[in-house]
């Protein structure tokens, strides 16, 4: 076709897990897991319902532009300004936000190899070039990145933990690196995993801004919070860089469902708490299984485990499929023999490793 950005004609389209319904309809089948999307497997909590069903009483209304209560809210969570938040339609939509707000044609952003596949898209989009640094052991090589940053450098994306890896940058490190990057460079650290964590030296980014005026927090309810199908998510960040993304912010991109199940959700620390402690057992299952049957996977900090399958993922992944269980090829992330394995319940992550054993087995 003609007049088409050429970055976009070339990009490949974004691969979501597979959806229940899809491969019911394909196979016939009802008795299907899904272990492919990083989602919650116990839902959201029940205050949240509640949020949601009064909410939806007003459907008609346009939300609040602003997410004023969210915002409150969040403030007094995370001890920041609400002037520091952005929300987002997902974390995703904040992420486009600082490409759209950053990069020009000819500009470049750095990623990690096994990076979220978003940063691509966003930067592409804007005009700018991909900058992807090799991994070190699956993770962020951090003295990489600062080696690759250059005057067109506009952005560095870093997920912590890493999706579909689960690797993780420590504190100290971190706090080297952003006091080395450039002030021209803004720093996108993506942490929508971060509620899952419980390393001591895992760091609290937040504890950052006040230091580092190019740097951007994201955060996202899609996770722990159990919130994927109402995207809802956000970025923290200096004053004036939350100025600048809430200019370029689409107005109502928040619903008000997600901005009211939002606030109910944070008003629900105990329920976080014991989805990370569900988290914890059943990351441990999951790894000691796969181990138990012989293969190995990345060590992972987040909600999902990676499993080096010794052969096509995407083989693995359709031979499951038949068992009723959906997992993730990440092949799109440079990684073509592995497996991305969300952490279920604990009867979902039996039945994972079941099926898997009965895929890979002699």
């Amino acid at each position: 076709m003609h007049n088409v950005h050429q970055g976009i004609a070339q990009l490949n389209p974004y691969q979501p897990g597979k959806p229940i319904d899809e491969l019911a309809r394909e196979l016939g089948i009802s008795d299907i897991i899904k272990l492919a999307s990083n989602e919650n497997p116990r839902g959201p909590g029940a205050a949240v319902m509640e949020a949601v069903a009064k909410a939806a009483r007003e459907l008609s209304r346009y939300p609040d532009g602003g997410g004023y209560l969210l915002k409150q809210a969040l403030a007094e969570h995370l001890g920041v300004d609400t002037a520091q938040i952005t929300l987002g339609n997902g974390s995703n939509d904040v992420l486009d936000l600082v490409a759209r707000v950053a990069i020009e044609p000819g500009c470049e952003t750095i990623v990690a190899e096994h990076a979220f596949v978003v940063y691509r898209l966003a930067t592409v989009c804007a005009g700018g070039r991909l900058v992807e640094v090799p991994a070190r052991a699956y993770g962020t090589d951090l003295d990489g990145m600062l080696a690759a940053v250059t005057d067109q450098s506009r952005v560095i994306f870093i997920a912590n933990p890493n999706n579909p890896t689960g690797t993780w940058v420590g504190r100290e490190p971190l706090a080297a690196f952003l006091a080395a990057v450039p002030e021209h460079v803004w720093v996108v650290l993506d942490e929508a995993y971060s509620e899952y964590v419980s390393e001591a030296q895992y760091p609290d980014c937040l504890s950052f801004l006040d230091d580092h005026p190019n740097l951007i927090v994201t955060r996202t309810f899609s996770k722990i919070y159990g919130l994927a199908a109402l995207r809802l998510g956000y970025s923290v960040s200096s004053l004036a860089m939350a100025d600048l993304l809430n200019r370029a912010r689409q107005p109502f991109n928040c619903s008000s469902i997600a901005l009211a199940a939002g606030q109910a959700a944070l008003g629900d620390q105990e329920f976080v708490r014991s989805s990370a402690a569900l988290n914890r057992d059943g990351m441990a299952q999951l790894s000691a299984g796969v181990r138990a049957l012989g293969f190995d996977h990345i060590p992972s900090i987040g909600n999902f485990i990676t499993v080096d399958c010794r052969r096509s993922g995407v083989d693995v992944f359709n031979e499951l499929l038949r068992e009723g269980v959906i997992a993730r090829p990440v092949a799109e992330y440079g990684l073509p023999h592995h497996l991305r394995v969300t952490v279920g319940s604990e009867a979902e992550n039996t039945r994972f490793l079941s099926a898997f054993a009965r895929v890979v087995g002699p």
